[in-house]
């Protein structure tokens, strides 16, 4: 008979302890609580840390985090409205606001995940679609457009190296879509903090070709580069060959004169040699009639004279008289 009392009262009081237990339940610092009564929410969120009471049995304790919550989103197609394919990566933060609101319409985290991957992705579709792809890669629209000097010539019909101009920017880009989308998931009680790009690329299938283009602007760019400097190169030759004739013309004519004073200095000093008396004048005389000799007659050489000629009176005589 006492075997039957401990048993029933063991089992006694391990029922009041199992209740006391499903009816006790703590709520830490980065939890919120929404106490449920067959499935519908009773009474406000216990949002502040300690324990707590419910009824055992018939109500639940539903936990909702409290912390600042991440959403990755996975990497997806759009088309810019230059009509560029690329591929967005987006990256968001938020947390739960109003547990109560966010358990009536999500229930968990998964469910709160898929809505924000269909809002922040159609945003992000809408957003990317009203912009040209400049608009979206740059994050400011401080910076001046520019163009390599050389680029931008007048007879340039070149469009490459030009830094388009832009009036948003990448920064401006996001928080049009963080405030389209915060507004549609305040609904759900949740409250949406940021919103950045993670990263931009061009779609795989036009990547090629994007990159053949780069390719050939920059060939675009080296060939007037080239061009430009075999077009220096062919001024500056011609500038040495100029400078280099006016050179010689200035040396050949300064050349010309100091010749030109050499001789009549050299003509002077021989005249002044050979006029101090009658005999240098005669020697002068003679020797330059020598010379000319060299230059007038050779072996082949005939020449007339007459008897009175000056050139003869030194040939005359030149052999003696043979004795008779």
């Amino acid at each position: 008979m006492s075997l039957i009392k401990t048993t029933l009262v063991m089992t006694i009081v391990a029922l009041l302890a199992f209740a006391l237990k499903s009816g006790l339940y703590t709520v830490s610092e980065v939890e919120q609580v929404i106490i449920t009564q067959f499935g519908k929410p009773v009474g406000e969120p216990v949002v502040n840390a300690g324990l707590n009471i419910k009824i055992p049995f018939i109500q639940e304790s539903n936990v909702i985090d409290k912390r600042v919550l991440e959403w990755d989103g996975d990497p997806s197609d759009m088309p810019t409205k230059d009509k560029l394919y690329i591929s967005v990566d987006l990256y968001a933060r938020w947390r739960i606001v109003d547990p109560l609101q966010y358990f009536l319409r999500l229930r968990d985290e998964r469910s709160a995940q898929s809505r924000l991957d269909d809002i922040l992705g159609s945003e992000t579709r809408n957003a990317v679609a009203k912009h040209e792809l400049i608009e979206i890669i740059r994050t400011t629209k401080d910076r001046e457009p520019s163009q390599a000097e050389i680029l931008s010539s007048s007879d340039s019909d070149l469009n490459v190296g030009l830094l388009v101009p832009i009036k948003k920017g990448r920064k401006l880009v996001e928080e049009e879509i963080f405030l389209e989308a915060a507004n549609k998931v305040k609904v759900f009680g949740i409250e949406l903090l940021d919103i950045r790009f993670k990263r931009i690329n061009y779609n795989e299938s036009v990547r090629p070709k994007i990159y053949e283009r780069m390719v050939s602007e920059r060939r675009q760019i080296a060939e007037r580069f080239l061009s430009e400097g075999n077009g220096e190169a062919a001024r500056i030759r011609g500038d040495r060959v100029r400078e280099l004739d006016k050179i010689q013309s200035e040396a050949y004519q300064q050349v010309e004169k100091i010749r030109g004073l050499a001789d009549a200095k050299a003509a002077e000093i021989y005249a002044d040699a050979y006029n101090q008396s009658k005999s240098s004048e005669d020697f002068y005389t003679f020797t330059r009639t020598m010379e000319s000799y060299k230059y007038i007659i050779d072996k082949d050489s005939t020449v007339v004279l007459s008897t009175n000629s000056d050139l003869f009176k030194y040939l005359n005589g030149i052999y003696p008289k043979e004795n008779n």
